[in-house]
């Protein structure tokens, strides 16, 4: 099975680059980058690319499944256009060339909350990208919408660190509904994605397919 990794460098993709080398499963993972990663396997093929000219290797998307944990943050991106292009664009133009392609199932990491007419930017960026792979058809879409992630991450924000501190304490306050809204782990998301992107080989039919996990969900896919 081969399967293409696209934000490997991340606080979720990392921890999913690590469970794809680590799976008999997986034959070759291919991990377009902007730097050479550090980590080196038989089977892994690191590619370094311009993410805005996805179009110029299409090589990399002849695989049966994807994973997408692209992601940044305005602070990062340096304005919302640039945002809008690593969170949306980037991810959308991937999609697209893995459809084209042939690949048979899509992972995205996206967020609760994503909503394509909310008024809050973040939130209505993530659902506009939902919205628009759904209308690829993949014969499995699997969407992944982790509220805070918990995890040592390359920037760390003041607003996230204390409410990582926190988590402990409200999580177990938030039930019923209120329970997607809880603090996780980024690795547990990343267990659950590569659970997901291999069981879901199996589940490919003729009528597409869309996976939407959420807190309960997603612990009880990285767990089983």
């Amino acid at each position: 099975m081969k399967v293409l990794l696209l934000g490997a460098t991340g606080l979720i993709g990392h921890h999913c680059l690590s469970y794809l080398l680590n799976n008999k499963k997986v034959t070759e993972t291919i991990a377009p980058t902007r730097r050479s990663l550090c980590m080196r396997d038989q089977s892994l093929h690191n590619v370094l690319v311009d993410f805005d000219r996805l179009d110029e290797y299409p090589e990399l998307f002849e695989v049966d499944a994807i994973i997408c944990c692209l992601g940044t943050t305005i602070k990062q991106a340096g304005s919302r256009a640039r945002f809008r292009q690593v969170d949306y664009q980037y991810c959308l133009d991937a999609a697209e060339l893995g459809r084209a392609h042939s690949a048979k199932t899509f992972s995205l990491v996206s967020a609760i909350g994503a909503y394509e007419r909310s008024p809050v930017f973040y939130s209505r960026i993530k659902g506009e990208l939902e919205s628009h792979l759904r209308e690829l058809e993949y014969p499995v879409l699997s969407i992944f919408q982790p509220s805070l992630l918990l995890g040592d991450r390359q920037e760390q924000r003041l607003g996230e660190l204390a409410a990582a501190k926190l988590a402990p304490l409200f999580n177990p306050l938030l039930m019923g509904g209120l329970s997607d809204y809880k603090a996780i782990d980024a690795e547990l998301v990343a267990r659950a994605m590569v659970n997901d992107c291999l069981d879901s080989q199996h589940d490919v039919g003729d009528k597409p397919k869309v996976r939407v996990y959420r807190h309960d969900k997603i612990v009880k896919l990285a767990t089983t």
